[in-house]
């Protein structure tokens, strides 16, 4: 196997990294409004992932900078022609950042509920969005002789994409929901096992639609695989949801995310970015990746970095591992 097709794989274990960490998050941001009855709930599902949310965006920058090192070509492509789509997915993770960072800093009602909201919608946004970038990634844009984008921002909104949109939001917010119930206490645990079987539901529904719509247009053996994994252990994780075992279910979320994820890419390699207009101007793995000598480098340090990384956000975990409730919530917390 050649460097930039390993560094391919890698690139894809990060996004995938990305999607089970932030896709519980981005579901816990969407449950603030769908699931919380009151400002002390609200206050509950924030303390369920405060400790955790920045480091799971990590995996975000890692892949980001993997990208723009190993494949420079499909960077520059994939940034420029999504340059909307990407900038708002941004600006959203930067106000959601701030908005649990301020929520707390003053006591009036009106400075802490327009927080919470700016909390939902951020985490709504950006979990519709990257089903849409990541559909047309798959499904092919318009891309010329010189590997730049010629299409439009509506070229992006089509039935595929915004299909693949759907897709991440319920899956996001499914896996979110059984996070919430693994981490929580009393009735809301209760409430979001309950949810989880509707969200779970209607992940099930667009979700089958979408893969088996990929796999019609682009998929092969493999990903047939990856398929089948992922609509197997979403059925699972909704058995275990309603058996009330509650890690059993996020762990099979999780496996769904994965396999989904892997699925996408399978489908893409060899390609890392098709042309709708031509498949001579598609930028793969080996006309859009760096050189031997950099992507060398990058292993090495690649090597030695990760499982640091790996070990540091493990702990944090470990650490805080326990549920919640109401009643570990100070009154003065949510005023």
């Amino acid at each position: 196997m050649e460097l930039h097709d390993v560094w391919f794989v890698l690139i894809a274990v990060l996004w995938t990294g990305y999607f089970f960490l932030e896709g519980f998050d981005f579901g816990v941001g969407i449950l603030t409004r769908l699931l919380a009855r009151n400002r002390l709930e609200k206050r509950v599902l924030i303390n369920t992932i405060g400790p955790v949310w920045d480091g799971n965006e990590v995996w975000l920058l890692t892949a980001g900078g993997a990208t723009f090192a190993a494949f420079p070509e499909w960077y520059a492509t994939l940034f420029s022609g999504f340059y909307l789509p990407l900038l708002l997915i941004l600006v959203c993770l930067i106000v959601r950042g701030v908005a649990f960072e301020y929520r707390a800093k003053r006591p009036e009602e009106n400075w802490q509920r327009n927080w919470e909201t700016a909390i939902f919608w951020t985490s709504l946004i950006p979990a519709f969005l990257w089903g849409v970038a990541f559909a047309n990634i798959v499904r092919g844009v318009k891309i010329d002789a010189d590997f730049e984008y010629v299409g439009g921002v509506l070229d992006l909104l089509n039935p595929y994409a915004l299909l693949g949109g759907l897709v991440t939001l319920t899956l996001f917010t499914f896996h979110g929901t059984v996070f919430t119930a693994l981490k929580t206490v009393g009735e809301i645990r209760e409430r979001a096992r309950a949810l989880a079987l509707k969200a779970g539901l209607a992940t099930a529904v667009v979700a089958l639609l979408f893969l088996l719509w990929t796999q019609v247009d682009s998929g092969d053996g493999k990903s047939l695989v990856a398929l089948a994994v992922a609509v197997a252990s979403l059925v699972a994780a909704l058995l275990a949801n309603q058996a009330g075992r509650e890690g059993w279910s996020f762990a099979l979320s999780g496996v769904t995310i994965v396999a989904a994820v892997a699925m996408l890419f399978l489908s893409l390699f060899p390609d890392v970015m098709p042309s709708s207009l031509d498949e001579n101007w598609s930028l793969t793995v080996t006309n859009a990746s760096s050189s031997p000598y950099t992507l060398k480098i990058m292993t090495w340090c690649a090597a030695i970095a990760t499982p640091i990384v790996l070990l540091y956000q493990g702990w944090t975990y470990w650490v805080f591992r326990k549920r919640i409730g109401t009643q570990h919530i100070a009154v003065e917390a949510t005023h």
